[in-house]
Formats: C-alpha cells, structure tokens, sequence
C-alpha cells in the first residue's frame, strides 16, 4: 500500500529539522539565577557606596537671598537698583516672563514669541514693591518710600531709579553708600529697605513664598539672584559656568554627566558661544542632527560606511573564527 502525504507533513518535517525546536542535547551545567542576582546587587551596592563615599559632590548649603545680602550687599543693592529702573537681565528677558523682548530665535523664527508670557513677571514690582509692602507696616521709612513710589508716574519712577543706577555705576567700587547726592527720590530707601529685609531672612520668605505657606516654585527667587554677579561668581569659582562646560560639570572640577558633552560642546565654539540666541541655535542644530541620525539607513553614502569600514567583524571575531572569516 502506498502511503500518501497529509498536508500538515512538510510543516512536520520543518519542526523535526529545527534544533530549536528539540530537546537541548548539548552539555548542561547548573545556574542559579536567584544567587547570581543576590551576588551582582551586593556587589553593585558595594562599588556604589564605596565610590560615593570618596568621589560623592560636595553637599553645599543652598544659596539664599539672605546668604547674597550678607556676602556681596554692594551687589544685592545694585541688583535691586537695576530691577527698579528695568536695566536687570530678567526684566528685559522676554518671553515667557515679560514682552521686553522678542526672547531666543532662530533667523525669523522666534520661538519664544510663539510661547508666549507664561509666568509673568513685573521685576520691579515682584522683586522691590511687593515685598518691600510686607515690610512697610513696621517701617515707617519704607512705607512712605513705598507711597511716593507708587503715587509717582511711570516716567518719574524710571527717572529717580535711572540716576539712581547711573550714581552707583560712578560710585567708588561701585559702592552703594558712597553714592553722591542726586535726585533719587525714594530708591535709596526702598532698596536698603529690601536689603534689611534680605539680612533678616524675611525677603526668602517675601519673595520665595509669595503669600503661600508652602513653596515649591522659586521662579521669583532664582530669577533676581541670578540677575546679579554673585551667583555667577559662585559658579565660577566651582567650575559650573558655560564657558567651562558647566552644564555637564558636577561642581569642582569633575567631569559630571558626560551624556551631555555633545550638547555642551557647541556653546563653547562660535558662531554659538558670542550669540544671544545661543540656546535656541544650539536645540535647533540639535534636532537636526537627531533627526540625521534616526535617517542614517537612508540617506545615501553614510548608510554604507559600516560596510566599507567592516568595525563589526572585529566585534564579532569569535563568529568569523568559529564559522570561517570568509563568511559574513
């Protein structure tokens, strides 16, 4: 009798030919995966602590306002000089804080226009005013500085707070309390009030807080100690500014997060490193290169480097010796 063929014989047959689809007849040893997860987490924790006890960042103490005013006040008062007459980096910054300017663009992109004022800030209001009114109700000096401020005109509060500016800038090591006498009206007042206020602590609270009693957005903060010097001083002095590849830098002279180098790179080379619009240059060329590198199978000429450059039968030299190297 002639046997004939089912249809499911040739799928059979296929099985019974794949040795993955057959029992293992090779040699076997013992592995426990439970002991070597337990073994490689010790000694993962161990090498972790061990590296983090000796090389860890140092734990500074947060920077405070309080803290400014008591290390630079020269600087602390001019800064808040500057906030008044509308001359601080923050109160001409742009988008998303004011429309002082048209913010980061790329050629006739501008992209921080096309955001918006998202988190409105008025420096002179926000930084001096308001937390100066907190101060005022126990500070007779400040409280009639404060009134005649807000009862002057816009033009008149740029004119006293412009001179008052202007006398620092001339003042013997730009020296607040060696400003000459001049038409200031209520700004020196107003500013050494902020700085008393500063050196209490009260003005962390003033300006951190913004009337809540938990805090976790120190926008307002951050902003008016970053318009003056010392926080760049600060940064400096540890290694963490631009110009030394601070963005990527742990503070000292460590190398940090080294992920970040190829972004950083480009702010320390021009046309970049002397642009205004560097960040927006920078996250523009960025998205183009990601995007090259996602299209690298293709675009032409590049997607054949690797066979022209055979680096994977060096990777994969155990294969083409066991196999033969003729094979690929």
């Amino acid at each position: 009798m002639t046997a004939t063929a089912t249809p499911d014989a040739p799928a059979t047959s296929r099985r019974r030919r794949d040795p993955a689809s057959g029992e293992w007849k090779g040699p076997k040893r013992p592995y426990d995966i439970v002991k070597e997860f337990v073994i490689a987490f010790v000694v993962v924790a161990l090498v972790v602590v061990g590296l983090a006890a000796l090389f860890s960042s140092p734990d500074d103490p947060s920077i405070t306002l309080q803290a400014w005013a008591k290390a630079a006040p020269a600087d602390f008062i001019t800064t808040a000089a500057t906030e008044l007459d509308g001359s601080s980096t923050s109160a001409g910054y742009g988008p998303p804080y004011n429309t002082a300017s048209t913010g980061q663009q790329i050629g006739p992109l501008k992209l921080a226009n096309l955001v918006g004022v998202k988190i409105p800030i008025d420096s002179a209001n926000d930084f001096v005013v308001t937390p100066l009114k907190s101060l005022a109700a126990n500070d007779p000096t400040v409280s009639a500085a404060v009134a005649q401020w807000e009862a002057a005109s816009a033009d008149q509060q740029a004119k006293w707070s412009t001179n008052y500016t202007a006398a620092i800038a001339k003042a013997p090591n730009q020296d607040p309390t060696k400003v000459a006498s001049g038409d200031y009206g209520p700004v020196p007042a107003m500013v050494n009030g902020l700085y008393q206020q500063a050196l209490s602590g009260a003005l962390d609270g003033a300006l951190g807080l913004g009337g809540n009693f938990y805090q976790t957005n120190y926008t307002k903060s951050l902003l008016f100690i970053a318009d003056g010097g010392y926080l760049a001083t600060l940064a400096d002095n540890q290694h963490l500014s631009g110009d030394s590849w601070g963005m990527m830098n742990e503070t000292g002279s460590y190398p940090g997060q080294a992920w970040l180098w190829l972004y950083t790179f480009w702010y320390q080379i021009n046309p970049f490193k002397s642009s205004g619009n560097a960040d927006a240059l920078v996250w523009g060329l960025m998205m183009v290169l990601t995007l090259a590198f996602l299209l690298v199978p293709f675009i032409p000429i590049v997607r054949s480097i690797p066979r022209w450059v055979p680096l994977y039968k060096l990777v994969w030299r155990r294969y083409y010796a066991d196999h033969g190297a003729g094979r690929s």
